[in-house]
């Protein structure tokens, strides 16, 4: 990766793109620590922090997507989540209603159009998301009773400064796909996941330096356990990546044709079927659904010790094996899902069909899609224990000791980051391999 990133750079074109990436990352950056009008930002990361560091709800997840922008309550504190809520409604719904499945398939002009109705649904979460972030800035309040927001006693102040908070929060959401779709047209990579990967990776410093005051409390106990954690973080990334890379293919034949003096096909190909094709989908699925106990907690008061709702959060708690166990359950489902919407068996036995293909030793029809729906349950099982080992190591990081509960360094982050640099190697890789081909009229 990094000698394609030397090379890339010594490319006049691309190292246009690379610093228009890299300038639209630090514009991110700086949105992500502007705050916005009327709120005090050291009452929202307290509350933040006491509330929902390490307690996996919603916000916690949330916060995690945004870099902690969203603990700090800046114009960036949705980011890019409501358009990724919006992609994800909009791919499940492309398979479940037949009008947005027409427009799957009418090709490029059917894609702009989706892209403008996930555009107006990314528009109308954001104003959702925006104005239940601002109630909840109006219930955080410190150890003096002082709210974060600063006018809540009614009138027009009141009224004015949650239209303000929720404006910005909203044109914050705006601006980031904006910048998205600027690095996706004029930089490199996908822009979305670019963003992404860099508000993640905004929050690896801190879990170093929290690391480091560990180790000045306790360094007999903690300098092992964060050698430890980074031979750890080494062995996952090598072990993500290896299984990103990891595929199964399925040999494909296709029939000898004679038309006249000329003879077409007999050529040998393969279907390749990843073992990670779901990417992070079932982990946010899961996560979301796994959130909404500890989230319900948030607005709340304390349960009492040995009540029905006591007993209910502590099975919910992310600390809990109970926790765990459902949690890696519902990936393992939902990756079943997530394939099985993303691949039909019987639609590509009957294009190989067409194309007088056919895998050697099954025969056409109704085998060929039997046997290629074997093959991808046994792949979508190795995937889902992959997604599921990954997302629940850090859960058993916390259990072991709640002192590391907040690291966001491993687990579903650390994959979200290996995956987006992988893509943004390959597509290097492509503008670079584009440069160097001569073309046909040289």
């Amino acid at each position: 990766m990094f000698q394609t990133l030397r090379k890339a750079w010594g490319v006049p074109e691309i190292r246009k793109k690379i610093l228009y990436t890299l300038l639209m990352i630090l514009i991110f950056r700086f949105g992500s620590a502007v705050t916005v009008p009327f709120l005090d930002s050291d009452i929202v990361k307290q509350w933040m922090t006491e509330k929902s560091s390490g307690t996996g709800n919603f916000l916690d997840y949330l916060n995690t997507l945004t870099g902690g922008a969203l603990s700090q309550a800046t114009i960036f504190s949705l980011s890019i989540t409501p358009f990724i809520n919006a992609s994800i409604i909009m791919q499940l719904l492309t398979y479940a209603l037949p009008p947005l499945e027409r427009l799957r398939d009418e090709g490029e002009e059917g894609r702009k159009k989706i892209d403008k109705i996930t555009a107006f649904v990314s528009m109308v979460l954001a104003f959702f998301m925006s104005y239940a972030y601002y109630v909840t800035l109006t219930r955080m309040k410190d150890e003096n009773g002082v709210s974060a927001v600063s006018y809540t006693n009614g009138g027009w102040e009141q009224y004015f400064s949650g239209a303000v908070i929720i404006l910005c929060f909203v044109a914050g959401a705006s601006l980031v796909v904006w910048m998205g779709n600027r690095i996706s047209d004029k930089g490199i990579g996908n822009g979305i996941s670019i963003l992404l990967f860099a508000g993640i990776a905004a929050r690896f410093p801190r879990d170093v330096l929290m690391l480091v005051e560990l180790i000045k409390q306790d360094a007999a106990k903690y300098l092992f356990v964060a050698l430890g954690y980074a031979v750890f973080i080494i062995f996952e990334i090598a072990f993500i990546v290896y299984m990103n890379e990891a595929e199964r293919r399925i040999p494909i034949q296709y029939a000898k044709r004679v038309v006249g003096r000329k003879q077409y096909g007999g050529q040998k190909t393969h279907i390749p079927i990843k073992v990670c094709m779901s990417g992070v989908m079932p982990i946010i699925f899961a996560m979301s659904f796994m959130a909404l106990p500890q989230t319900i907690q948030l607005f709340k008061e304390d349960p009492k010790d040995g009540s029905f709702y006591s007993k209910f959060c502590e099975f919910f708690s992310t600390r809990s094996w109970s926790y765990a166990i459902i949690y890696f359950v519902l990936i393992i489902l939902f990756n079943y899902f997530y394939v099985s919407i993303q691949y039909n068996p019987t639609e590509i036995a009957n294009n190989l069909r067409q194309s007088n293909g056919g895998i050697p030793g099954i025969r056409p029809g109704k085998p060929t899609s039997d046997y290629i729906q074997r093959v991808l349950s046994k792949i979508t099982l190795v995937g889902a224990f992959f997604l599921g080992i990954i997302a629940i190591i850090p859960i058993f990081i916390s259990m072991a000791d709640r002192n590391l509960q907040s690291l966001s360094m491993g687990g579903t982050t650390i994959l979200i980051a290996v995956s987006v640099a992988l893509e943004t190697t390959r597509t290097l890789e492509s503008h670079m391999m584009m440069r160097h081909h001569k073309g046909f009229l040289q």
